[in-house]
This record gives structure tokens, C-alpha cells and sequence, in this order.
């Protein structure tokens, strides 16, 4: 029998288009899609760090028409797994198994930020100008909270903050001088706000003429000048500032992963770092620099080892600051390895004052956890702990002739952490000096990600930064995030082997000088934080206008699926 309830068949009804009977699917997949593609671009090895300022825009203007929130938080934290998974891509060299675990981890951490967007933006609309201006603030501040809790979160893996993005537009990041590169984060967020709403404003709410700017946009644009024109005057008249600090040769060996803890193979790349060291010294430089683990046996606890890198140190002429293992209490109970960085003087031989690495690399170091994770050492090539922790900024003073150079040392994915390059730039650091071993992740993009962090610690220090990796980035960066020298070949690779010698200068105006930043830490993190406490009251406790000053469209409950913008276009 037919159903006494069903419509009878209007054949004047319009006819729903593809787009209204799949809304939700086409919204889902159009915000998912394009979030993952801005993010990864964003980023280097992309050189589109404008994307930085919309990589979020599709998700904040989705977030207005409010979805449901499952389907809203699935797609997003999706859409930033898989950017984080892309980005993190180069990871597989070492394990896919971490790629597969740290990519979603990752993504999924920083993703909790747009869940936040989710409940908050809706909510202000047709609220009091102040209310959503400061809830603007509140989801930048929250943007800055996630990205604070990585540097200790499993023992913190900070790589990639949103203001890495921008390591080749130094205007935008002088800001990081005062707050630290939060500050860079925090505007490139806001500006993302900004657009978005003025995006919606134009585009779902029919503002006509000037009303297609609404407040939330000169807002941003407001931040993003004081941001840029701040700083601008010292940044830009530099002329006659520019003092030599030193020649600097660096020696990237290029000695692959397979090779270089093969006791077999560690005559050979003795030969190699000598040939390779002495070709350096022939160009005449102040100090020589050696990356991150470069000898196949400990400089400091191994007495032959410590003999051929002094008297190699010695035919050279020049002093060498090289990353080494060292080993304290040799063969007795106590006995504790440490991954250093280490001086070798032509005079006087192996400094007795090291620096040991503080941020050792979870999983490849260390385990964190290990109660609970331990069991990945099944899967993922993880050492047993064998290296211990050091607990301090250590300056390495360096002997060029009439005077001292004074380098703060950073190890590895150290200069991922702010606190670390403040912390030697507090030790009396004229500069800091970073040397690595990215050959583990191959010829991707994980060493020009690594690079960008050091151009906000020298701008974050306002000291120069001195670059040494294995097989690349090699290089140094002014005061100010310039990438002045970066070491290539012939077809202009950073991934070779070989050696060059320049000449580093640094600005007058911060010699013994300590940046904002410096001299104050992350007190921008407190702002942020109370930032996100006013963000979530102002929609807690305000109230949408009343009255025929306010639109339909604005005086809605996002919630009521029966009101007039559900009704205009439902996305759900």
C-alpha cells in the first residue's frame, strides 16, 4: 500500500543541485584538502611561506557555518595528520614506523587548535566589536600554548612552529627580538583570523561596499604592521654596523649513516677529516668547525683518538670546534658517555671544558617513557640509553690570536628549543654555533626545516649563527635572520662533500648587548596564555545584540538549525 504520508509529486518543484544534496561531503573534503595542502606548503622545502597567512582560513570560515563537530574534528585533525606525516616525510630514513606514530602525533596536537576555533567563532558572531577582537587574541594566544607545550611534551619536539614558516621574510620576524618567535606564531595566526572573517563577512553575510572589511580584518592587518614596522629602523640601517667576528672554515665530511659506527670503516674517515681539515686551514681561517659526532671513536676518552686530533689540530695552525663523543670515568662503574662539542687548540691542545648535549633525541638517545614505551625498540632503531644528559649552557672559548671568541654550542635539534640558545646567550655566547648530523634523513627537506629554526634563534639572540652539518645545511646567519653563506656545490646542493671559509661579521649595536627576549624569557607564552583566558570569558559571558540593529544572520544561535542561516545554506 502506499504511504498515506509520503508528498504527492510536485513536478514544479525545484530540483536540489549536486551541491546542496552533497554539502556536507563537498565542505568536508574541500576545507580537509586545502588545509593539508597550505600547511605542507607553507613550510620548507616550500617556498610559498605566504600560505602561512591562510594555511587555516578554509577551516576558520567552515568553522562559522558550523558543522557538526565530529565531522569537523575528523576532518581537521585528518587534514593535520597527514600535513604533519608529509612534512615529517623524511623520517622514513630512519624508521616508518616513527614517521607513521610522530606525523599524526604531531598533527593531531597542533589540530586540538582548531577544535577551539570550532567552538568559539560561531559564538561571537553579532557580538560587541571588543568581545570578538578579543577572542581573536584568545585562539592566537591558544595557537601559541600548543606550540609551547612542544617543547616538553615526551620530552619536546618543537620542530616546525608556525613561524618557521617564514625563515626567508626576515621583515615579519624581528618581532621574535621581544617576544620570542611566539610572536611571529601568534601574528601569522591572527592575520589567518582576520582573513577568514573577512572572507565570510564578504561572501555569507552580503555586506555591502566598505562593511566587506569588518573590524576582525584591520584588527589583523593592525597587528601585522606594528609587528613589521617595530623593529624596522634598526633592522634596515645596518650600513657601517657590520664588524668581522671571524673567518670561519666548515668541513662537511658527508660521512653516510651506514659507515660512520662501523669500527672497520674508521681509519678511512680519520683520512678523510684530516685531508678534508688541512684543505680547509690552506684558505687561512680563524677557527675551524667539525659537525655534530664527526669522529668514529670518543676526542675525549679515547687517548689515541684525543693524540691524532691534536697533532692533526697542530699541522693545521688553526683552532677546531668539533662534535665528538666524550667519556667520563673510562672503564670504571661510572661511567658516562656524553654527545660534546669540544676545542682543540694548536698550543695547548684539547680544551678540559666540554659542553654536553641537553636535549638528547627521544627514541634515537633515549626513551621516554620507557615503562610504557619500551616496547618500540622492536621496531624502530632505538639506543639503550647510552648517552647521559647535560645540564647546562657550557661556552666554548675559541683563541684567535689577540683576542677570544666565545660560542654557545648547540647540538643536534637543540636550536629547535628557544630556552637552550637563550640560555647560552646568557653564558657570555658572541655567537652560537650549531653542529649537526642530518644524513640520517637524506637528501628531503628535513635540512632546510632544520636551518629555519636557526634564523629565529639568531634573531630571537640577536647573535650570529654559525651552521655545520654533516652533509648540509652548512652556513652562517646574521643578527637579524639573514642567511648570509650557505655551503653548495657546483649544481647547488647543499647534500655534498667539501669544504669553504667566510667571512662572518656581526653588528656593533649587539655586542655585549642582550636582546629583550634574552633578558626576559617567554613572558610573551604568559601573555598568550592570559590572552586564551579573556578569549574563552568573552564568549562565556557575553551576549549577542538585540533589537533591529543586529541581522538576522547575526543574532542567530549557531545551534538553532531552524534559523535564517541554516535555512540561507546548511552545511551539516
Amino acid at each position: 500500500m502506499p504511504d498515506s504520508a509520503a508528498q504527492p509529486f510536485d513536478p514544479y518543484a525545484e530540483t536540489p543541485s549536486f551541491w546542496q544534496k552533497n554539502s556536507t561531503l563537498l565542505w568536508a573534503i574541500t576545507v580537509g584538502i586545502a588545509t593539508a595542502v597550505l600547511t605542507v606548503l607553507s613550510f620548507p622545502p616550500g617556498d610559498v611561506p605566504e600560505f602561512a597567512y591562510a594555511f587555516a582560513a578554509p577551516a576558520i570560515f567552515w568553522a562559522y557555518e558550523r558543522p557538526r563537530f565530529k565531522l569537523f574534528a575528523f576532518v581537521l585533525l585528518a587534514a593535520q595528520a597527514v600535513a604533519w606525516t608529509i612534512l615529517l616525510g623524511w623520517l622514513h630514513h630512519v624508521t616508518w614506523l616513527g614517521l607513521l606514530l610522530l606525523g599524526p602525533f604531531v598533527g593531531v596536537w597542533n589540530g586540538l587548535w582548531f577544535l577551539g576555533a570550532w567552538w568559539i567563532l560561531p559564538r561571537m558572531r553579532g557580538r560587541q566589536v571588543p568581545l570578538r577582537l578579543l577572542a581573536m587574541l584568545g585562539l592566537a594566544g591558544l595557537w601559541v600554548l600548543i606550540e609551547w607545550t612542544r617543547t616538553w611534551v615526551l620530552g619536546g619536539f618543537p620542530w616546525l612552529p608556525l613561524a618557521a614558516s617564514q625563515w626567508q621574510r626576515s621583515a615579519v620576524l624581528q618581532i621574535a627580538a621581544y617576544t620570542g618567535a611566539w610572536g611571529v606564531s601568534f601574528v601569522l595566526v591572527v592575520f589567518n583570523l582576520g582573513f577568514a572573517t573577512w572572507a565570510h563577512h564578504a561572501l555569507r553575510e552580503s555586506a555591502p561596499g566598505l562593511r566587506r572589511r569588518p573590524p576582525e580584518f584591520m584588527f589583523a592587518l593592525i597587528i601585522l604592521m606594528f609587528a613589521t614596522m617595530l623593529p624596522l629602523s634598526e633592522t634596515f640601517h645596518r650600513a657601517g654596523f657590520a664588524q668581522p667576528l671571524a673567518r670561519v672554515a666548515f668541513v662537511q665530511p658527508d660521512i653516510p649513516q651506514a659507515v660512520k659506527w662501523d669500527p672497520a670503516r674508521g681509519p678511512a674517515i680519520l683520512d678523510l677529516l684530516e685531508k678534508s681539515t688541512l684543505d680547509a686551514a690552506a684558505s687561512y681561517p680563524d677557527v675551524i668547525l667539525w659537525p655534530e659526532a664527526t669522529t668514529p671513536w670518543a676526542v675525549r676518552g679515547d687517548d689515541q683518538v684525543r693524540v691524532w686530533a691534536e697533532g692533526l689540530v697542530r699541522k693545521a695552525h688553526v683552532p677546531l670546534v668539533l662534535g665528538s663523543d666524550a667519556i667520563e670515568q673510562v672503564n670504571q662503574p661510572g661511567e658516562k658517555w656524553f654527545n660534546a662539542a669540544c676545542v682543540i687548540d694548536p698550543a695547548s691542545g684539547l680544551s678540559p671544558v666540554y659542553y654536553a648535549k641537553r636535549k638528547l633525541v627521544q627514541f634515537g638517545e633515549y626513551v621516554p617513557l620507557r615503562p610504557l614505551l619500551g616496547w618500540l625498540k622492536k621496531f624502530v632503531p632505538i639506543g639503550d640509553d647510552d648517552y647521559s644528559r647535560g645540564h647546562a649552557a657550557v661556552p666554548l672559548v675559541v683563541g684567535l690570536g689577540d683576542h677570544a671568541l666565545t660560542l654557545g654550542p648547540l647540538i643536534c635539534y637543540e636550536d629547535t628549543f628557544p630556552n637552550l640558545a637563550r640560555e647560552d646567550t646568557l653564558a657570555g655566547a658572541d655567537a652560537l654555533v650549531v653542529l649537526t648530523n642530518n644524513a640520517w634523513f637524506g637528501e628531503g627537506g628535513a635540512a632546510y626545516q632544520h636551518a629555519a629554526h636557526s634564523v629565529l634563534r639568531a634573531v630571537e639572540t640577536r647573535r650570529p649563527v654559525l651552521r655545520c652539518g654533516n652533509a648540509g645545511w652548512s652556513g652562517w646567519i646574521d643578527e637579524f635572520g639573514g642567511v648570509r653563506a650557505v655551503l653548495t656545490n657546483d649544481a647547488g646542493s647543499v647534500y655534498f662533500r667539501g669544504t669553504q671559509t667566510v667571512a662572518v661579521t656581526r653588528d656593533a649595536r649587539w655586542i655585549g648587548r642582550e636582546s629583550y627576549y634574552v633578558q626576559h624569557g617567554d613572558w610573551f607564552v604568559a601573555w598568550c596564555a592570559v590572552f586564551a583566558g579573556l578569549g574563552w570569558a568573552a564568549v562565556a559571558t557575553g551576549r549577542p545584540p538585540a533589537g533591529p540593529a543586529a541581522s538576522a544572520d547575526d543574532t542567530a544561535d549557531p545551534d538553532d538549525r531552524g534559523s535564517p542561516l541554516a535555512k540561507k545554506f546548511d552545511p551539516h
